[in-house]
């Protein structure tokens, strides 16, 4: 049973679809987009290990014909060489401007792949396959593609909206419980922005979800998705409502900066960390109630997260560092910081009137405390 979430923008609309096997069946669900019998598929050494045969094969027993090309996996991968080795590649395989790419793996590979996809040609259609949760959830969704760089996270992309997003429900199984729980931040995050009834419910169901329930993974999915395909369709560009959805990603970025895009902190990670610091931080500023942040931990710890600096392994640099990290956000207009913060649970909000010695002393303590 597969649920289809529809992403209404005009002549870029295209559906999620969200369900168990998924990847055994790709070929009838791509074959509508092909101009010709033929895909090209950009994935990661670990994903293509486990599922690359699989996905091949329900291409070819559609009379699909695809080639591949295999990345490392990380977020070191999302950089300049590889968007050149991608888009080199493409030009090589003499790819045209009908074709169709198919991004299969994380975030890191939908985010390249999305950007070469975009600058190929002009631009070009390209499908998500997404296999790991917080691909599923968030990166696959939207269109925001690019790359990181010595300067900061994602500062070089485009937005290019997918064709089509397949989300495999069943290839979550194979994901390492940290990956799962990584994911889980930003499904956490979309409780706490927006629905708090959300957020109640994965209270409930977290535990049960985390060890393997699709039924409740693939509900979890459908409403992550849902609520940001609306707010994608009422900002596409984000222009406005949109940066809700980077709620805890000011201090994420900076502290993925900060631990070199490595394995030290994975996104989903750094989300689940910042959220926590955000709802600390909303009320610090009087806000939120003072139980808001303690919910937000306790529901962390239950899944087994990270949630404060203390538990990134390895040194991190003081507070006035990690603030300058942040200078180099997206969110930032006219040199000013824009936090997302919460008047409490699902009621999130942007602003730029966060005082620095608030921010900078809550990351002061949080570090003293490691």
């Amino acid at each position: 049973m597969t649920d289809i979430v529809h992403v209404p923008l005009g002549d870029r609309a295209y559906d999620v679809v969200i369900g168990p096997g998924l990847v055994k069946a790709a070929d009838r669900h791509v074959q509508p987009f092909l101009a010709r019998p033929k895909v090209w598929i950009v994935t990661e050494r670990n994903v293509a290990a486990l599922h690359l045969d699989t996905l091949q094969g329900a291409l070819s027993g559609g009379g699909i014909a695809s080639e591949a090309l295999v990345l490392e996996p990380g977020e070191a991968t999302k950089n300049w060489d590889n968007l050149q080795h991608v888009a080199d590649w493409l030009l090589s395989e003499k790819v045209e401007r009908r074709d169709i790419v198919i991004a299969f793996g994380g975030g890191v590979i939908g985010d390249l792949v999305g950007f070469a996809a975009a600058i190929h040609r002009r631009g070009i259609r390209f499908v998500q396959i997404p296999t790991s949760l917080l691909a599923q959830v968030d990166s696959s969704v939207g269109g925001k593609t690019g790359i990181n760089t010595a300067h900061g996270k994602n500062l070089i992309g485009a937005f290019h909206q997918p064709a089509l997003v397949l989300a495999d429900i069943a290839v979550l199984g194979t994901l390492t419980p940290r990956d799962f729980r990584a994911g889980y931040g930003e499904v956490a995050k979309y409780g706490l922005l927006g629905d708090a009834d959300f957020f109640a419910w994965l209270e409930a169901n977290g535990p049960a979800l985390a060890a393997g329930d699709l039924d409740l993974r693939q509900e979890a999915v459908r409403r992550s998705v849902q609520m940001k395909a609306d707010i994608v369709v009422r900002d596409e560009t984000e222009q406005g409502d949109r940066a809700l959805l980077n709620l805890g990603h000011t201090f994420c970025h900076a502290l993925e900066a900060a631990t070199g895009y490595s394995d030290r902190l994975l996104h989903g990670e750094g989300v689940a960390i910042g959220c926590a610091l955000a709802f600390e931080l909303s009320a610090r500023l009087g806000l939120c109630p003072q139980e808001d942040p303690s919910r937000v931990r306790a529901h962390l710890a239950d899944m087994q997260m990270l949630r404060d600096l203390r538990d990134i392994k390895g040194d991190l640099p003081d507070a006035h560092t990690l603030l300058d990290l942040m200078g180099q956000d997206k969110k930032v207009i006219d040199g000013q910081l824009r936090f997302i913060l919460a008047r409490g649970i699902g009621a999130a909000f942007v602003t730029s009137d966060v005082p620095r010695d608030q921010v900078r002393n809550l990351l002061s303590e949080q570090l003293a405390d490691r």
